[in-house]
């Protein structure tokens, strides 16, 4: 017996139902999308003290984002602010300190720019590891609204405490010695 499944798509508030018909009977399956009122957002702190960059830079846009939420909705943001504190102290395998380089360009003509990633460490520390995880997010409005909810501070202290953040410790995020 051949079954022959056809789709209607029923918009209801903030949830999308889609309805499959297999002969006569009905069969209603939805996906419910997370609303603005229902956002819920938590303070997180994170230690870049010996944190690997580009792995500590991948979990907390993944955080940002909203990925690590069952409400997750690609539309919505439905990220975390995240509080990373010691960027100074972020680590650089291999010899990406004196080889890797940061560029930008002025608008002029000839206005290339390149910095080593050892003199951003020393001029502004806490820009590798925003840029790094600027890099991951999306491209778009939505992006950005992700990355306001970013505070990098190169030292151990910050003015966050009113908001009570949670220490965010995980397995993703092995310290080198």
């Amino acid at each position: 017996m051949q079954l022959s499944y056809r789709f209607a798509v029923e918009r209801a508030g903030p949830s999308r139902e889609c309805v499959l018909f297999q002969g006569n009977s009905k069969k209603k399956m939805s996906t419910t999308f997370a609303k603005k009122q229902e956002i819920e957002r938590t303070w997180y702190v994170v230690d870049a003290e010996g944190v690997v960059l580009g792995r500590l830079a991948s979990r907390i846009a993944t955080i940002l984002a909203g990925k690590h939420k069952p409400s997750y909705t690609p539309f919505l943001d439905t990220g975390d602010h995240v509080v990373v504190i010691n960027a100074e102290k972020v680590v650089l395998t291999g010899k990406k300190n004196t080889d890797k380089s940061y560029y930008h360009h002025s608008g002029y003509p000839g206005g290339l720019r390149q910095t080593r990633a050892e003199r951003v460490r020393d001029d502004h520390p806490e820009r590798l590891l925003e840029q790094a995880i600027k890099g991951m997010l999306p491209k778009t409005k939505l992006g950005r609204a992700m990355y306001r909810k970013l505070k990098v501070y190169a030292g151990p202290d910050h003015p966050h405490e009113a908001q009570k953040p949670q220490s965010l410790e995980t397995k993703e995020t092995p310290r080198v010695s």
